[in-house]
């Protein structure tokens, strides 16, 4: 999946990032903001604190991927000193002169311009800036990895504010069913076919729902506040979602497992075992000799006032090649290559564990797929035949043919029936989200 051309499509679901670019928007939207699943994603996307790490690292290593960092380009300097001395002179010549001369003023002036080329170190330079290359690939996996896996939280918070809704509605149902039961008790007692007790029963069971209604409630406005951490948002601010989960079911395992080597992270492991072979030439390139061309423009210019020579003056060009020999360091860069080697063999041990993890947990979650799909089929089955028969359990009890009993029982298996018919929806569809991930075709 290409990052740029993910992150230039959520752009287009970026409304709520504008929602208070216009004022009488923003005073419509005081009490309440509705956050669609790409809203959602798109604030994710562009509000988290780690992506912007990430993306920063793939520009540093987009930099430095050059060849001048690899040391590959020619060397350019310049240096000028100019040196003002005041000396005591006291020489005697051969001819018997003798010159003596106190405070006499002298200047040195030197320049230069040099270039030097790298000729030969080994393919040192080649192996650093394929290991530079390398680098860029993998902080642009990490990246891609953090995206993937942001977006793969963002879809189980937010479809997790959807169950705890769709429990609040269950549990509203159910309370609609305790009304009318106690509105039907009243009606009988005024005709004196009821007692107090069963009102009172009716009565508790009737709070009894409204406090779980509650309860339910406070939990889907906690998980309304976890989501709205992850979007980096005012975890006050008020939400509105109103959405149903929908689960995809043609996932294919074998098609999975062939795409886990496609994964982010696959991929970034792969990258490190590059990089640590590369370090490792590298390294084995240190025990090569390095040839450098070298070649400058020199100007040098000494006065004195008194003594030998009163002016000498030289200008000029120069090359030549310097030739450097490693002979013996303690046996420093033959360690530094072993240590290398083994590094290697670390990281491809690490990606064979990573590939491993990644497909068991790949072979796992499908069966978690495959069960939740299997017996959601059932529990939707059931859950309507809960309510049909909630529905004429209430109509049997209106005509004084079914009892109190019977439908606190109707209404405890509506409930069950709806909990159930929640939970493994929700399951299914956060076991497809991780098959996406782990596949790499999350979006």
């Amino acid at each position: 999946m290409n990052l740029f051309s993910l992150f230039t499509n959520k752009k287009s679901t970026l409304l709520f990032f504008l929602l208070c670019g216009s004022q009488a928007f923003c005073q419509q939207t005081v009490d309440s903001l509705t956050i669609s699943l790409d809203n959602a994603i798109a604030l994710a996307l562009k509000n988290s604190y780690d992506i912007e790490i990430a993306k920063n690292n793939v520009e540093a290593n987009t930099i430095l991927n050059n060849y001048g960092v690899a040391g590959g380009l020619p060397l350019v300097t310049a240096s000028a000193t100019n040196t003002e001395q005041i000396t005591e002179i006291n020489q005697r010549l051969t001819d018997g002169t003798v010159i003596n001369r106190n405070a006499a003023a002298g200047n040195n002036t030197q320049a230069s311009l040099a270039a030097g080329i790298l000729l030969y170190n080994g393919k040192r330079v080649v192996s650093t800036k394929k290991r530079l290359a390398e680098q860029q690939f993998q902080s642009a996996e990490v990246l891609n990895s953090l995206v993937q896996n942001t977006i793969a939280l963002v879809m189980t918070s937010y479809y997790d504010v959807v169950r705890q809704l769709s429990y609040v509605n269950t549990v509203r149902t159910s309370i609609q069913a305790s009304e009318k039961r106690l509105e039907i008790l009243k009606v009988r007692k005024e005709a004196g076919m009821a007692n107090n007790a069963d009102i009172f029963q009716a009565q508790i069971d009737l709070n009894t729902l409204n406090q779980t209604l509650l309860d339910q409630q406070m939990i889907a406005q906690v998980a309304k506040t976890e989501l709205l951490r992850i979007l980096t948002l005012d975890p006050k601010s008020a939400v509105t979602i109103k959405d149903t989960i929908t689960v995809d079911n043609n996932l294919n395992l074998d098609t999975i497992l062939e795409r886990i080597t496609l994964n982010a992270d696959v991929k970034a492991a792969d990258h490190q075992i590059r990089i640590n072979e590369l370090i490792t030439r590298e390294t084995a390139a240190l025990r090569y000799p390095t040839v450098r061309f070298n070649t400058a423009y020199n100007y040098s210019r000494n006065q004195s006032a008194a003594g030998f020579t009163l002016l000498n003056r030289t200008v000029g060009p120069n090359a030549g090649i310097s030739l450097i020999v490693p002979i013996y360091n303690g046996s420093a860069y033959k360690r530094q290559q072993q240590v290398a080697e083994i590094n290697t063999s670390s990281a491809k041990l690490q990606k064979s564990s990573l590939v491993r993890d990644y497909n068991a947990g790949a072979v796992k979650m499908y069966q978690t797929y495959l069960s939740s799909l299997q017996q959601l089929e059932t529990q939707k089955l059931n859950y309507a035949l809960s309510k049909q028969l909630l529905d004429l359990t209430l109509q049997r009890f209106e005509l004084i043919q079914a009892t109190i009993i019977d439908v606190r029982e109707a209404q405890r298996s509506f409930e069950d029936a709806g909990f159930r018919m929640i939970n493994l929806n929700y399951a299914a569809k956060a076991a497809e989200i991780e098959l996406k991930r782990l596949s790499n075709i999350l979006q």
